[in-house]
């Protein structure tokens, strides 16, 4: 593996779900992140642990998470993984994100999105707002149905 990932510039953000200020790309990988001490962002490449990030969370402004391919959905587990944790900072998807899966990948806790190809914005919004309401929780924090039936 390589010290630097490839490099997602903030100009190739398309969709932002932060009020904060946009992170710069992230510049190393998680091994290097490991034996750096001021690093502030980090690309989680498949295959990668991040699980290993947690002792680290506090300094971590920026995890870029790659999807190399379509098919390959590690990544929706180390988002996960990190919010879970309590993990706050900017968690970007980079690289082949497609329009289907951009419903899924917020709920799985990502905050902004780099896709390879740019999305038609209306076919993002439309994908983004398919689903009002869901049957479990997850790490966007939605109100699942229950728990709106039960108010």
């Amino acid at each position: 593996m390589t010290d630097t990932p490839s490099e997602t510039s903030p100009d190739d953000v398309q969709f932002r779900f932060r009020e904060d200020e946009l992170a710069d790309h992230a510049q190393v990988t998680v091994d290097s992140f490991l034996e750096q001490s001021n690093a502030a962002a980090v690309r989680i490449e498949p295959g990668d642990d991040a699980s290993a990030l947690l002792p680290h969370l506090e300094r971590l402004r920026l995890v870029e998470v790659n999807f190399p391919v379509f098919g390959d959905g590690r990544g929706y587990t180390s988002a996960r993984t990190l919010r879970e944790a309590g993990y706050t900072g900017e968690l970007r998807a980079v690289g082949d994100v497609l329009v289907d899966q951009l419903g899924y990948m917020r709920r799985c806790g990502f905050d902004s999105f780099a896709p390879d190809t740019p999305i038609d914005e209306n076919d993002a919004k439309t994908a983004f707002e398919r689903w009002p309401h869901v049957y479990q929780s997850a790490a966007d924090a939605r109100r699942t149905i229950a728990e709106i039936r039960h108010d």
